[in-house]
């Protein structure tokens, strides 16, 4: 494509601009799911030739020219994606300038200083086009979102590395929780939880399953089931929904920034001031009752004879110098005291500016490779779920390091590839292996080298290429038959979120099935041919979509006026769906689309502080 050519397209199309896998992954999503037309501005050549309905832009910096030649005026959406924060804010600002009606969509990875953004920019939007009406004026719904794809893919992440762990939606006020349960024997079937949200690869002969993608044939996860294939699938692992509800506000938690007191100084030296703090009160209570002073100065004198800077007491009582004699001897068995109390509790501090080590005896917890912008987010979510963690960073100033610093999280400084490394993080015992470097060679030199002492162990890595992930997996699951291995895509994670997004639309979250995803959404049932007037049984598409519950807080005659807004999760399937009610579903990526399709827009569940996703 010629340097001055600019792209022009019979209807708006969709920008994309970043420089990594998920701007690829989403330019994607939009032209496969969506069947809309993509510009798709990346550095570097074209990787694989236009794709159907995808045009490819070489472009480096997101300056003026670069938007301008992409065809930023007649685009519907932008979706800047950089990994660098800066640029996209930047680009942002030129973009709302140069078109204040387009849709907005950021990746950042700072959560509070991207919802300050997206509220600039929408403030600016609106000035522009009452300004400036015309061509380029801001629709009623442009806006400006605001997504993470680590803050998207890390519960899913941290999910997938301890078995057992429960997979969370939390979105705008609305927690979902789902989790994967495997029946207890060949014939048997998963216990079902409020829906079966999902069949999975794995048996109860077989855990480890496929490799779960939906180049699996018939050993593909199937999504959103209906209660036919529940039923006759005996001895499949399953993925049930267990509880649907409002947010609880989360407690605020303690910075645990430094030591705490009871780390400053060892238990025997505590016991041994609390020694001499008796002894102090024994003498100041004798010396009272021997000399009948107030108890004030003889508090007082005491303490000047425990530091040696009273009066002698000369021609006094004799039992006034035993006690100046026995307050003598105490403050000599002090100074060491002292001494010992300062020196611990300068080394507390230094452990506590320090990276801290492994401890002996540490087992069944999580090693962790990698400390960048994903692997923060999932130590984060670890720690939340009360995992223990062991870290392995090679660079010292990564953007997770002041994170493990302040959490107290074991971290292993060097390069995972060489030799001593795993092992210093105690790999051998270990529950879970989770290998989140940005380096796909690297993740995957990693879990061969931890196979080898922890031959069972379970992995997952992160990978970025699908089909090579479908070799690794395979691979491992040959060399590693009874042992669980798990490959996840961040961007495959995050591109359903930030295509809906660009579609003007906003899905609550998302949950891994295998090497599938399985989205959330709050819809507005008015104007949806698929669900308005048709019963909650009839709304049913086995595959495609699944209406979980009614958002009460919106719908007509339900509830008290004095009750706050509840989800109605138990919805009889002879409920009839009306244009007043909102409710909540799980989608497939194919099955989202072509639900939504229709004049109304999709609502998020009503936030209680900011809805803004970050």
């Amino acid at each position: 494509m010629g340097e001055e050519q600019r792209i022009t397209a019979p209807e708006p199309v969709m920008l994309v601009l970043g420089d990594d896998a998920l701007a690829h992954r989403l330019a994607a999503e939009l032209a496969g799911v969506y069947r809309r037309e993509v510009v798709l501005v990346a550095p570097g050549p074209d990787p694989g030739g236009d794709a159907p309905g995808i045009r490819y832009v070489e472009g480096g910096a997101p300056d003026e020219r670069t938007l301008v030649r992409a065809g930023l005026r007649g685009a519907e959406a932008l979706a800047l994606l950089y990994e660098d924060d800066e640029v996209n804010m930047r680009a942002a600002f030129l973009a709302r300038r140069l078109a204040p009606g387009v849709r907005l969509v950021l990746r950042m990875y700072n959560r509070n200083l991207g919802r300050r953004m997206a509220d600039l920019l929408d403030r600016a939007g609106e000035r522009s086009a009452t300004a400036e009406p015309g061509p380029g004026a801001a629709p009623p719904d442009a806006a400006t979102v605001v997504l993470s794809d680590a803050d998207t893919a890390a519960p899913a992440l941290a999910a997938t590395a301890v078995a057992g762990t429960r997979k969370v939606v939390q979105a705008d006020g609305l927690l979902l929780r789902a989790a994967e349960r495997m029946p207890e024997g060949p014939g048997a079937l998963a216990e079902p939880g409020l829906a079966t949200l999902a069949l999975l690869s794995s048996t109860s002969a077989d855990p480890a399953g496929a490799d779960g993608s939906d180049r699996s044939g018939g050993l593909a996860p199937r999504l959103l089931p209906d209660d036919a294939e529940v039923r006759a699938a005996a001895g499949r692992g399953a993925v049930v929904l267990e509880a649907i509800g409002r947010e609880p506000v989360p407690p605020r938690r303690r910075d645990s920034r430094g030591a705490s007191p009871r780390e400053l100084l060892s238990p025997r030296l505590r016991w041994a001031l609390a020694g001499v703090a008796a002894g102090v009160t024994a003498l100041t209570v004798a010396a009272i009752l021997a000399t009948d002073e107030h108890p004030l100065h003889a508090a007082y004198l005491t303490l000047l004879d425990l530091f040696a800077i009273g009066d002698p007491a000369v021609g006094e009582e004799t039992a006034r110098q035993v006690l100046q004699l026995l307050a003598g001897l105490l403050g000599l068995a002090l100074l060491p005291l002292l001494i010992a109390g300062a020196l611990e509790a300068l080394g507390a501090y230094r452990s506590a500016a320090a990276l801290r080590r492994p401890p002996r005896g540490l087992d069944d917890h999580v090693v962790l490779l990698g400390l960048g912008r994903i692997g923060t987010r999932v130590l984060v979510r670890l720690r939340d779920l009360g995992v223990p963690v062991v870290c392995v960073e090679e660079d010292p100033e990564a953007r997770g390091i002041p994170y493990a610093r302040r959490l107290r999280v074991p971290v292993v400084l060097g390069d995972v590839t060489q030799e001593g490394v795993l092992e210093a993080a105690k790999v051998h015992r270990a529950r879970a292996l989770l290998a989140l470097t940005s380096s796909d060679t690297t993740n995957l030199e990693a879990v061969l080298a931890a196979r080898t002492p922890a031959p069972e162990l379970l992995v997952a890595l992160r990978l970025y290429d699908d089909d090579f992930a479908t070799t690794v997996y395979r691979t491992l699951r040959a060399a590693h038959p009874d042992a669980l291995t798990r490959s996840r895509s961040v961007s495959t994670l995050s591109a359903p979120a930030f295509a809906a997004a660009m579609m003007g639309r906003q899905i609550l979250g998302a949950i891994p099935v295998e090497r599938r995803v399985l989205l959330f959404a709050a819809v507005e049932v008015a104007g949806r041919p698929h669900l308005e007037g048709r019963t909650v049984a009839e709304a049913f598409r086995p595959g495609s979509w699944r209406v979980l519950a009614l958002d009460t807080s919106t719908s007509t005659g339900a509830g008290a006026d004095d009750e706050p807004p509840a989800l109605l999760w138990e919805l009889h399937p002879g409920y009839v769906l009306r244009p007043g009610d909102r409710v909540v579903v799980a989608a497939t990526r194919s099955g989202l689309p072509e639900l939504l399709a229709g004049p109304a827009t999709p609502a998020s569940v009503p936030p209680q502080g900011s809805g803004r996703p970050g």
